[in-house]
């Protein structure tokens, strides 16, 4: 834990000592790959396998593509999952995929984006992700807050494997795809089964003024059957979790020496803030219980061997409360929260009561959401196959109740607002088909669809005389707006020999936002209304793979595609509020436009895997928050606009060995770099003189990622793991003027162990205990993220 100081007294050069000091961990992480591919080539020439290569596992269900990918494609299975990864909310599970990163700050947070190998946290739009076909991408913004997945859709008993399509490839999907493509298939049953398991888990967290242990529980339950042409599937999750704190508060080091007669207040840390200010650590914030349950049903019934029809019905409920904690203490050791007047004196500086005061809030969440979907599939492996799915997510119930009022009475009572986000939610239909005209020979497979979408995002936000009880009182900020995409896609797989596999395809898209409304209060306590105009755009992707098989082991691929990526409902309508001044940001954003390229050699036998991609990527137009100039208001603020043109191009490798070095011992490593750069920006104001965004890293894409995993199995009982990621420098600004980060809302280099062990007592029971952050690393991705963190598990399956 820091030592509470009076005076600031670090350096920012102190913290930029962690940044080099992981540098060697990409050497090691750089000479294990090595080593380990020199191992899967060197002993896998004898088992080499007739006709490897790169194919799409399927899942249970039949609503995945309906033909192979074109792209890239890593998947991990629930055995997988059950021997080696500490999995509490389903997102755990892709904690080791390659290039892939869950911002996850504690269990059950619901605000939980995925990074691939060009995008990064703030940017929940750049990837799709499915569970049976339902969509669970929330893209009714592009952020890390309501933009988030709705991953607490899904349990993870339910889950029979996941899979992760790299890059815009596959013409079924739209331009958000250009991130990645998640596929989360869950299991129906063939007979009756029923499973329960517990998981418990405690996180030491030490740091500034906190040091606690926070724990959570999870129980997740399933039963399911099959009765002849009727298949039956219920899954349940409760999860009780408590969190380290999320934010911290802090004040700018003041200049000001405090007047002898001021209070002395104690307990501030001095510290620096991302940009190098000094700053002082006062309390922490968002210290959050959460109380979440997930149900689900799914129906299945086959009309025959070939046609199936299914239903899935969802529900997710959530009860969150957000606290904050003082490590200021007045004169009688009482903690301190500030005052509406006068000042105080904190390590002989004057500092505003008020200010302090407004470092302190509670708030309190209800949601209720539902899911449901209806496919109707056929899988004949004949000239054709298709299927269809319409499927929703609606957020029934919605409500952020937050104080405004003073600490410590606002804990209880006082003013405050009500976010209502209810009424928010999406409706997708697909329907695809294949058809294959000569299903003997296999030389062409033709996949076409229609797609059509709908996202609509209701926010409306109310003052109110009581936070925690009290009704809507006068309107304080409203954003409405809807988008809709209808699309067409074509895609011919094309075996022109025995060797070579050309993919050619194409996707139109028409796009429209529409009912777009703003409201907002300036400071001067005028209200704004807007009724923001239609817009629309359209556009074609085309998609082209060329894949040749060199030889039994080896195949390459090549891989183009272009994607257009249509503005959030968020990212348009949104409000620019300075002062007096209250004007709407551009609602005329224009798509990104994505020219994305891969390169990938593989090698693949029987026991061992080595892959390496070369990819590339252009981004016109690319929709960023950055700061530029208002009309009627001479200080730059932050929005999103259109940046002119970004770069991104790296290489992955990826490596997966059986019986490494000894029987039962199973290795995988992957190595991800990138150099990501802003071009051309023409919209870019300095808030720091001499400060510039051309020639500057992309905002939030790491230039370096790594995951390690050993599995060691000496019989069919026991599995012990242990593994290793990392995630190396990002910045958070297009100027890249955050360079100190390792602080409270700086983007940190870090690197985590986590270990496993697993054990199948008998065919019902198993039980497993593990570690994530085995070495306690303390890093921040602009919040703190958990320290070391111990797991059990219980699990029955009948």
């Amino acid at each position: 834990m820091k030592k509470s100081v009076t005076t600031s007294s670090i350096k920012p050069a102190n913290k930029q000592f962690h940044t080099s000091t992981l540098r060697p961990m990409v050497s090691a992480i750089s000479a294990i790959m090595a080593c380990l591919t020199t191992t899967a080539i060197a002993q896998t020439t004898d088992n080499a396998e007739p006709d490897a290569q790169v194919v799409l596992v399927t899942g249970t269900l039949a609503t995945k593509p309906v033909t192979a990918s074109p792209a890239t494609i890593e998947t991990v299975t629930a055995k997988e999952l059950g021997e080696t990864t500490n999995v509490t909310n389903v997102e755990d599970a892709l904690k080791y995929i390659p290039s892939i990163m869950v911002r996850k700050r504690f269990n059950g947070d619901t605000a939980a984006p995925v990074t691939s190998r060009t995008t990064g946290v703030n940017a929940s739009a750049r990837t799709l992700i499915f569970a049976d076909g339902v969509m669970l991408s929330s893209l009714v913004n592009n952020n890390n807050g309501n933009g988030s997945p709705q991953w607490f859709m899904v349990s993870p008993e339910e889950i029979d494997s996941i899979d992760v399509m790299y890059g815009p490839f596959y013409a079924a999907y739209a331009g958000n795809s250009y991130g990645a493509v998640i596929q989360m298939n869950t299991r129906m049953p063939r007979q009756f089964e029923a499973t329960a398991k517990l998981n418990l888990s405690s996180q030491n967290f030490d740091s500034y003024g906190t040091s606690s242990n926070f724990k959570s529980g999870s129980l997740n339950a399933t039963i399911g059957d099959r009765q002849g042409a009727f298949s039956w599937f219920v899954s349940a999750n409760h999860l009780d979790s408590f969190s380290q704190p999320i934010t911290f508060g802090t004040l700018s080091q003041s200049s000001k020496v405090a007047a002898a007669n001021l209070p002395v207040i104690t307990g501030a840390t001095a510290d620096y803030n991302r940009t190098g200010g000094a700053i002082q650590v006062i309390s922490a914030g968002n210290l959050n219980h959460t109380v979440q349950d997930t149900a689900k049903v799914k129906l299945a019934y086959d009309f025959n061997a070939e046609t199936t029809l299914s239903y899935m019905l969802g529900y997710w409920q959530n009860s969150a409360n957000g606290k904050a904690a003082s490590y200021l203490r007045d004169a009688s050791d009482a903690p301190y929260y500030g005052a509406t007047t006068g000042n105080v004196n904190i390590g002989g500086y004057a500092y505003s009561a008020a200010t302090i005061g407004s470092q302190f809030g509670s708030n309190s969440t209800e949601q209720t959401h539902w899911m449901q979907s209806l496919a109707l599939n056929s899988k004949t492996s004949g000239a054709w196959d298709w299927n269809a799915v319409i499927s929703n997510v609606n957020y029934a119930t919605d409500l952020t109740r937050s104080s405004t009022g003073p600490y410590p009475a606002a804990q209880t009572t006082g003013a405050g607002r009500i976010a209502d986000v209810s009424g928010t939610g999406w409706t997708t239909v697909d329907a695809k088909a294949t058809y294959r005209p000569d299903a003997n020979q296999g030389s062409h497979t033709v996949s076409f669809g229609v797609h059509a979408d709908q996202f609509k995002l209701v926010s409306p936000t109310y003052n109110t005389t009581d936070w925690l009880n009290g009704s809507n009182g006068a309107l304080y900020s409203n954003s409405l707006g809807k988008t809709q995409t209808n699309a067409l896609w074509i895609q011919d797989e094309w075996r022109i020999n025995t060797k070579l596999t050309a993919t050619i395809g194409g996707r139109y898209e028409q796009w429209k936002a529409l009912d777009g409304y703003n409201y907002a209060i300036a400071a001067n306590g005028t209200g704004f209304p807007i009724n923001q105009p239609g817009v629309s755009q359209n556009g074609l992707s085309p998609k082209a793979t060329l894949a040749w098989k060199a030889s039994d082991t080896w195949q390459i691929t090549g891989s183009f595609g272009r994607a257009l990526r249509f503005p959030t409902v968020g990212e348009l309508y949104q409000n620019v509020q300075t002062g007096t001044t209250f004007t709407q940001a551009n609602p005329y954003l224009k798509p990104e436009d994505v020219l994305s390229s891969e390169f990938a050699f593989e090698r693949k036998t029987k026991d061992s895997r080595v892959r390496v991609s070369v990819f590339g990527e252009f981004v016109s137009d690319a929709l960023i928050s950055q700061t530029s100039n208002i009309v009627g208001y001479s200080t730059p603020v932050s929005f999103t606009q259109n940046v002119d043109k970004t770069r991104q191009r790296g290489i992955e490798l990826v490596a997966e060995k059986d019986n490494a070095l000894i029987q039962g011992l199973q290795l995988s490593a992957s190595l991800t770099y990138v150099d990501a750069v802003i071009l051309a920006n023409s919209s870019y104001v300095p808030t720091i003189a001499g400060a510039t965004s051309v020639g500057k890293h992309t905002p939030y894409v790491p230039d370096w990622r790594a995951t390690m995993v050993a599995t060691y199995r000496p019989d069919a009982r026991w599995a012990y793991t242990l593994a290793g990621r990392y995630t190396g420098r990002q910045y958070a600004t297009v100027d890249n003027t955050d360079i100190y980060p390792g602080t409270y809302q700086g983007f940190q280099p870090f690197f985590v162990a986590d270990a496993r062990v697993h054990y199948q007592v008998n065919r019902e029971w198993s039980i497993a205990a593990g570690i994530d952050n085995l070495n306690n690393e303390k890093y921040y991705l602009y919040h703190p993220f958990t320290q070391r963190t111990a797991y059990a598990e219980l699990k029955y399956t009948y």
